[in-house]
């Protein structure tokens, strides 16, 4: 089984007291984008586990996306701390998650995981990237933040992890799966941060 990595008592809500006050627009579009990613992961294994929920891969779905709702809740919450505007393409990422989750899903269960690799491969390395911008700009600011992102990280590169353990590379055309959904996951990173 996978290991509960995150929890509502790791990130206290007065730890994040501590970055409370109305972010500059780089820490908005941060948090934007992210809220977004973590939406559409939530949709992404909503539409995994609404059609292999009753496989023998179906508990570790369930287990990742339990993450990944905390992970939701975790940016929701600095979402209205800092009074930024989720992304307008919400509804889009919805659907387009959720498609993408089931979609994949009615391949196979080995589809199913290498989209989950495919997506946090991307997500790990913009958690990366957005690490590596707080440090060099504001390397003694947003502590708290610095560290949900690199617990959340975290939670993500384990999830590709699992896939890979649960024979993501045994899918059809899995370079050709991979490549296609890693090229749509950085638009979406790349028009949530703008819109």
């Amino acid at each position: 089984m996978l290991r509960w990595r995150i929890s509502h008592r790791a990130l206290s809500v007065s730890g994040m007291r501590a970055i409370s006050q109305r972010a500059p627009s780089n820490i908005d579009s941060l948090i934007r984008v992210d809220h977004a990613g973590e939406f559409g992961a939530d949709r992404i294994y909503a539409g995994q586990l609404a059609v292999l929920g009753k496989t023998a891969v179906g508990p570790v779905i369930k287990e990742m996306w339990e993450q990944e709702k905390v992970h939701l809740e975790l940016f929701e919450k600095l979402s209205r701390e800092h009074r930024v505007r989720p992304t307008a393409l919400m509804p889009l990422w919805n659907v387009a998650g959720f498609a993408l989750g089931a979609g994949t899903a009615l391949l196979g269960s080995e589809a199913a995981m290498a989209c989950t690799v495919a997506v946090e491969e991307v997500i790990g390395d913009h958690y990366n990237k957005q690490l590596r911008h707080l440090m060099e700009n504001n390397p003694e600011e947003y502590q708290e933040l610095k560290e949900i992102i690199k617990r959340c990280r975290d939670d993500e590169l384990h999830h590709l992890e699992t896939g890979l353990e649960h024979d993501a590379e045994k899918a059809p055309a899995y370079e050709s799966l991979t490549q296609a959904i890693k090229v749509g996951c950085r638009a979406a990173i790349w028009v949530s941060e703008r819109v």
